[in-house]
C-alpha cells in the first residue's frame, strides 16, 4: 500500500479528544454536533473498560460519527473489534510494529514529545504523530511547554504528518500551521466550550487559513 496515500487524509486534519470528563451519552451529543468539522473523535478514556468503549462507539454511531472517524486510544483490539478507523499508541501502548503486524487494517497514531521518540515513531510504522503539548495547557501545568520551535523540528525530521496538541486555540492554530505541521488536535477547547459547535467551527476556520498560508 502506498504510504502517502494512507497519511494524507491526516493533511490540515482536526482531531478531537474525549476528556476524561464526561458521560458517554454527553460525549455522544457533542460529537453529533462538531463531526461536521472533526476528522476524528478520539476516545481516550483510561478509566473505561473494553466494554463501555465498545457501547460508547455505539453511541457514537448512533448520533451519526462514521466509524471511520472513529479513534480508540491505546487498545488496539477494541479499535479492531469494533471497526474503528485506528489506534492512538502511547508510550505505554504496545509496540508499533507489532500492532501494525496484528492489526494490519488500523490507521496508526502515535503520540510523541521529542524529535527523537517522532523519528523513532515513523521508523516503526506510524501513520501520524500527534506531537506536544505545545502552549501552556492547564491539564499539565508543571511541564514546560515544547513550543513552536520544537514542533517545526520535528515536522521537519519525519515524513508523515504531525498534529499538534497542548494549549491549541483558534488564534494561535494558524502559528501553529506555519510549522509546516499538518493539524491540530484539542480535547477541553472544543469538548468543555460553553458552545461546542460555535468552537468547532473557529478551528476549523482557523485550520482553513492557516492552511491557505502554508509554503
Amino acid at each position: 500500500m502506498d504510504r502517502a496515500k494512507m497519511t494524507s487524509p491526516d493533511s490540515d486534519a482536526f482531531h478531537v479528544i474525549s476528556t476524561g470528563q464526561q458521560t458517554p451519552e454527553q460525549l455522544a451529543a457533542i460529537s453529533e454536533q462538531i463531526i461536521h468539522y472533526a476528522d476524528a473523535i478520539h476516545l481516550r478514556e483510561k478509566s473505561w473498560t473494553d466494554k463501555q468503549l465498545t457501547q460508547t462507539v455505539s453511541k457514537l454511531q448512533a448520533k451519526g460519527v462514521p466509524l471511520e472517524k472513529i479513534m480508540i486510544n491505546h487498545r488496539a483490539a477494541v479499535a479492531h473489534n469494533v471497526g474503528a478507523k485506528g489506534v492512538q499508541l502511547t508510550h505505554a501502548s504496545k509496540d508499533i510494529a507489532t500492532t501494525r503486524h496484528a492489526y494490519p487494517e488500523l490507521h496508526i497514531g502515535a503520540s510523541v514529545h521529542s524529535t527523537e521518540e517522532a523519528i523513532n515513531a515513523c521508523k516503526k510504522g506510524a501513520d501520524y504523530l500527534i506531537f506536544g503539548h505545545v502552549f501552556e495547557t492547564r491539564s499539565k501545568p508543571d511541564l514546560e511547554p515544547k513550543g513552536l520551535t520544537a514542533l517545526k523540528n520535528v515536522v521537519q525530521q519525519v515524513d508523515i504528518p504531525v498534529l499538534a496538541i497542548g494549549g491549541i486555540t483558534p488564534e494561535n492554530t494558524t502559528d501553529v500551521m506555519e510549522t509546516g505541521a499538518s493539524g491540530i488536535a484539542v480535547l477541553s477547547g472544543v469538548l468543555l466550550a460553553e458552545n461546542p459547535l460555535q468552537k468547532a467551527a473557529a478551528y476549523n476556520n482557523a485550520l482553513r487559513k492557516g492552511g491557505e498560508r502554508r509554503v
